[in-house]
Order: structure tokens, then C-alpha cells, then sequence
């Protein structure tokens, strides 16, 4: 049973998704959370000449994106902490590794693609499911469909199936 659950956070709608999927099975099974984001976007770095600005914009969000999922969970009656690395030092996926190990972490939720498209199969989710040591959940990305000819839609529901790696 999985009460240790480890989600990536990045502020997307399918960072969003993931939380909500570990959510659900936090309360099923009485489980912890322990919610990521990992700053590794220097895409800002371009738009400013201002380091400190930047650095600390970059920051502030992650720590927002943070405490708005907690506050997500915790409103559902789940308990969650955060951890949020912004040293620009450590690669995403090896951030991710590293904290579900030393948590330890018996489930990690991660959404695709993510904020930055970089879990899309890239090389950051491959090299990441290739190495873990904990069970993985995949969640897709909200999909929109049009349900009937008046152009109404609905969420999709179908989930990726979860992937465990020993």
C-alpha cells in the first residue's frame, strides 16, 4: 500500500492533474505526501539582466506552486510537506531520484509533459523510469474532447498505467 507518495509539482494543468490523482490515493490509504518542485528553467535568465531578480522570481514561484498544492491537499484532509530545490545545481530527474530516496518515497506521481514538455518521453522521464527504484505513476496531460456536435466538452479520465521498476 502506498503511504509514502512523492509528486512533482511545476504549476501546470497536468502538475495539477498528478496531485489530484495522488491525492485520491493519499486519502484511500491514509498516505503522506511530500510535494517537488525542482527550479532547473533558465529560460528567465534571457529576459533579465538582473541575476538576483531572476533567481529570486524563479524561487518565489516554486514556493508558491508549493504551498498552493499543499494547501490543494490538505483542504482533501491529507497531510503534506514540501521541498523545493532552486540551486540550479541539480538536474531534475536526479532531484527527484534523490528525494524519493531519502524520504523515502514508496510511490512517486509525475505528470506529463509537465510545465516545460521536458517529461515527454524526453530524455529526462526516460533516464528517470530507467533508474527508479519506486514505483512511478505517469498521469497524462488533461485532454479535451468534444462530446457532442454543440462543441461542449469533458475532461478525460483515463489514466497511464503505473509503472514499477525494482
Amino acid at each position: 500500500m502506498h503511504k509514502r507518495i512523492l509528486v512533482l509539482i511545476d504549476g501546470s494543468p497536468a502538475s495539477k492533474r498528478s496531485l489530484d490523482e495522488a491525492i485520491d490515493i493519499a486519502r484511500t490509504t491514509r498516505g503522506l505526501l511530500r510535494l517537488v518542485h525542482v527550479v532547473d528553467d533558465l529560460s528567465l535568465a534571457r529576459r533579465s539582466t538582473d541575476t538576483d531578480t531572476w533567481l529570486g522570481t524563479l524561487h518565489n514561484w516554486g514556493r508558491e506552486i508549493l504551498e498552493a498544492a499543499k494547501k490543494a491537499a490538505e483542504a482533501r484532509g491529507v497531510h503534506a510537506d514540501v521541498m523545493l530545490y532552486s540551486d540550479f545545481a541539480t538536474p531534475l530527474a536526479d532531484a527527484v531520484a534523490y528525494e524519493a530516496r531519502m524520504w523515502p518515497a514508496d510511490l512517486i506521481v509525475l505528470s506529463t509533459p509537465g510545465r516545460c514538455g521536458r517529461w515527454a518521453m524526453g530524455s529526462d522521464a526516460e533516464r528517470f523510469l530507467r533508474t527508479s527504484t519506486v514505483p512511478v505513476m505517469l498521469v497524462p496531460e488533461p485532454v479535451e474532447e468534444t462530446v457532442d456536435k454543440r462543441s461542449s466538452t469533458r475532461q478525460q479520465t483515463a489514466l497511464a498505467p503505473a509503472l514499477a521498476f525494482e
